[in-house]
């Protein structure tokens, strides 16, 4: 299960709002990978110091609208293709390759090691 670092602005938008849009920005920005399973209500809404039916709203929204699924019993998960346009997906892709490279600099690789591991993966 992934954990999530999130905080709720008392005097912001309602609650299940801000958590909608954190979660959908994670996502976005890749913090939250496909597959990766969202904590439960019941721990969420403690982690965050929420009503269980506000975590369940933000939840319902966001499968809704595609970027989460449930499992049943099994949980919910962020889904294999979240509901990005061309340009969005575009967007992300850049930041994420851009985060990609930075992080092998970081590790003493340089561009072209860097771009092998990618095509070995």
């Amino acid at each position: 299960m992934t954990t999530l670092r999130i905080r709720i602005a008392v005097d912001g938008p309602p609650p299940y709002e801000q958590l909608r849009d954190r979660l959908r920005a994670q996502i976005e920005r890749g913090r939250l990978l496909p597959g990766d399973r969202l904590p439960p209500v019941r721990e969420m809404a403690d982690q965050l110091g929420l009503a269980p039916n506000t975590v369940a709203r933000a939840y319902r929204v966001l499968v809704k609208d595609g970027w989460l699924e449930g499992r049943g019993r099994a949980g919910t998960f962020v889904t294999e293709r979240p509901p990005l346009s061309a340009a969005e997906g575009a967007t992300a892709l850049a930041d994420a390759a851009r985060r990609y490279i930075r992080r092998a600099d970081q590790l003493g690789f340089d561009r072209e090691a860097a771009i092998r591991a990618l095509r070995r993966a």
